[in-house]
């Protein structure tokens, strides 16, 4: 099996469970899944991503508003943006890419989100 990611870990604030839950369960639909026990001290809740998952973990949060992010690809970016507009969360505009219609949003604790659609897959302006 070539390498691939398994999941991606991002940190919310020590008292951040409830509102994570809301925006990654409700308001993103992510299934929720078990957290291990042997990092339920740790870690707040885990979403399954197609084969991939997420990983919320309890750190106090540092002033950063790096572009690092993680990307979720769906299907129909469009009910994406009802949903974020819905929960009143904004969302910003992105570079247009070849083959890709896309927008960024935040999370409730400032970790930023790429939500994708893949209309060409491997097509990029260099080819």
């Amino acid at each position: 099996m070539p390498p691939r990611i398994q999941h991606v870990s991002i940190p919310i604030p020590p008292d951040g469970a409830d509102s994570a839950r809301e925006f990654y369960g409700r308001v993103l639909r992510l299934q929720e899944i078990p957290v291990p026990r042997e990092v339920l001290a740790h870690d707040a809740a885990w979403y399954r991503l197609g084969d991939t998952e997420l990983h919320l973990f309890f750190e106090e949060l540092l002033a950063d508003r790096s572009a690092r992010h993680f990307c979720i690809a769906v299907d129909d970016l469009h009910e994406v943006q009802g949903w974020l507009e819905d929960a009143d969360v904004p969302a910003v505009g992105a570079v247009p890419l070849l083959g890709r219609t896309r927008l960024f949003c935040r999370d409730p604790f400032g970790n930023l989100i790429e939500i994708t659609v893949v209309d060409r897959e491997g097509e990029t302006d260099a080819e």
